[in-house]
C-alpha cells in the first residue's frame, strides 16, 4: 500500500509539473511567435548551402548571444551549438534543426523569397529552403528562448544543436551530423537524447506524424565505373560496348528489390538516377559511369542488397569482357526510433497537441542524417505538418520543388513539441 502511494504521490506531481509547465510554455511561446517568424522569413530569404552558410549560422549565433548564451561556432565547418544549463542537477537533452538550403530556384509568391545564389559543382546556381529548414532553424532557436526564460527551474541542460550540411557536404568534403559526431558534438557533457523534426508540406498544420523503430530509409549512393574498348560504331565486335554492358547491369540491378527482399517485412529501392557515356552515334565509347541510390528499412535487407548489387556489376561486366568498379559515395544508416525512449515520449507529443494530432505513419525512404546521432545515443525524429489549416495538403508543392511552400502557422506545433519533448525527457530521467 505505501509503494502504491509513493507511485500516486510521483505520478500527480508530474501531472502538476506537467501542467504549469504546459501553460507557461503556451503563453511563452505566443509571446515569441511573431519573433520567430520573422526569423523564419529572414532565414528563407538568406538560403545558403551545405557547408556555405556562413551568414545563417553568424545570425543564429546572434540571436543565442541576445537569449543569454554562449554560443560554439564552427563546429563541423559552419555549424553552431550551444548549451543552456538548468537550474536543477539532471541528464542532458539535445534539440537539431538543420540549416541548409538547396540548389533550386523559389517559384512562390511570397515578399520573403530566397534571391540568393551559391556555387554548386563549379555552376553558380539559386539556392532556397525547397525542404523547410528555415522554419527547422527557427523553431529552435524560439525554444532556445523559451527555455532560457525558465532555465532556473529546468533539471538538467539543453544542448542546441544546428546542423549544416543534411543536404550532403559537397564533394570532395566532410559534413553534416556525421562530421559533428566525430567532432564531439555529443560529448562535454554526454548527450542522454536527442530529438529532431521535419516539417512536411502535404501534411495540414498542427499534426504530428511519429512511428517507433525505422522512420526514415539508410541511404547508399554508389557509382557504378565501367570500362570497355572505344571503337567505330559501325565494327562493335572491334571493341568493348561499356554501354551495352551498362544497360544489362540496369535491367539486372531491378530484379534486386522484385526478386531478392522479402518486401513484405520492409521496403527497399535501388534506382540508378544518371548515366554518363559517348559523344557520338557512331563512336561506341572506353567508358562510361552511372550514379545510383540504395534505400533501405532493414539492415539485414541491405547487407543482401549490397552484396547482389555488386555480384551482378561484376557478372555481367565480365560476360561482355569489360571492367567495372563501384564506390560509395554517400551512406546514411536508418533513421531510427528507439523504442523505449519512443514509448515515454509519445505522451508528451500526445499532451502538447492534441491525442487527435498525433498519428502513427509508415516509414518512408527519403533519407536523414539525423541517424548519425541515433546511432551514437537514443533519439526521436517526427514530421509536423506545413500545409495551412483549409488546404489541400496532398496539392501542396512536393520538397525539394521551386514552388516548395509551408505556412508560418505550422511553427506553433514545432515549438511545443521541442520545449515540451525537453522538458519532459529531463523531468522523467533526472
Amino acid at each position: 500500500m505505501k509503494k502504491y502511494l509513493v507511485l500516486v504521490f510521483l505520478f500527480c506531481s508530474f501531472f502538476s509539473f506537467s501542467q504549469k509547465f504546459d501553460k507557461k510554455i503556451t503563453e511563452l511561446i505566443s509571446d515569441y511567435e511573431n519573433q520567430v517568424i520573422d526569423l523564419r522569413h529572414w532565414f528563407h530569404e538568406n538560403a545558403e548551402l551545405s557547408n556555405r552558410e556562413f551568414k545563417t549560422s553568424e545570425r543564429i549565433a546572434e540571436e543565442l548571444r541576445k537569449i543569454g548564451l554562449e554560443p560554439q561556432t564552427g563546429v563541423a565547418k559552419t555549424g553552431v551549438v550551444a548549451l543552456l544549463k538548468g537550474g536543477k542537477p539532471g541528464p542532458v537533452v539535445a534539440l537539431r534543426a538543420d540549416i541548409d538550403g538547396l540548389p533550386v530556384k523559389e517559384r512562390a509568391d511570397i515578399p520573403w523569397a530566397s534571391k540568393m545564389t551559391g556555387e554548386y559543382n563549379g555552376d553558380t546556381v539559386p539556392v532556397m529552403h525547397a525542404c523547410g529548414h528555415d522554419t527547422h532553424t527557427a523553431i529552435l532557436l524560439g525554444v532556445a528562448k523559451v527555455l532560457y526564460d525558465i532555465k532556473d527551474q529546468i533539471p538538467g541542460s539543453v544542448k542546441f544543436i544546428f546542423q549544416p550540411a543534411e543536404e550532403g557536404a559537397p564533394a570532395g568534403e566532410e559534413g553534416g551530423a556525421e562530421l559533428m559526431v566525430k567532432e564531439g558534438v555529443l560529448k562535454n557533457p554526454d548527450v542522454d537524447a536527442i530529438f529532431g523534426l521535419h516539417i512536411w508540406s502535404q501534411i495540414s498544420a498542427g499534426q504530428v506524424y511519429v512511428r517507433p523503430k525505422g522512420i526514415m530509409a539508410a541511404v547508399n549512393e554508389f557509382r557504378i565505373d565501367i570500362e570497355g574498348v572505344q571503337t567505330h560504331g559501325s565494327t562493335p565486335w572491334t571493341g568493348v560496348d561499356p554501354i551495352v554492358t551498362a544497360s544489362q547491369m540496369i535491367n539486372s540491378i531491378q530484379t534486386i528489390v522484385s526478386r531478392n527482399m522479402p518486401l513484405t517485412e520492409a521496403a527497399a529501392v535501388v534506382t540508378i538516377g544518371s548515366i554518363h557515356g559517348g559523344v557520338r552515334s557512331n563512336i561506341i565509347p572506353e567508358s562510361l559511369y552511372m550514379l545510383g541510390t540504395i534505400r533501405t528499412l532493414d539492415n539485414n535487407m541491405k547487407d543482401v542488397l549490397i552484396k547482389r548489387l555488386e555480384k551482378i556489376v561484376k557478372n555481367i561486366a565480365e560476360a561482355n569482357n569489360a571492367k567495372a568498379k563501384i564506390t560509395y559515395q554517400v551512406t546514411y544508416p536508418i533513421t531510427y526510433n528507439d523504442p523505449e525512449l519512443y514509448a515515454q515520449m509519445l505522451p508528451s507529443l500526445q499532451r502538447i497537441n492534441g491525442s487527435e494530432n498525433v498519428n502513427t505513419m509508415n516509414a518512408i525512404t527519403g533519407a536523414e542524417d539525423f541517424s548519425f546521432f541515433q546511432e551514437q545515443i537514443p533519439g526521436i525524429y517526427f514530421f509536423i505538418g506545413g500545409a495551412k489549416k483549409g488546404t489541400d495538403p496532398l496539392k501542396a508543392a512536393p520538397h525539394h520543388t521551386p514552388d516548395f511552400y509551408v505556412d508560418d502557422s505550422a511553427m506553433i506545433t514545432g515549438l511545443k513539441s521541442m520545449t515540451t519533448l525537453a522538458l519532459d525527457y529531463l523531468k522523467n530521467n533526472k
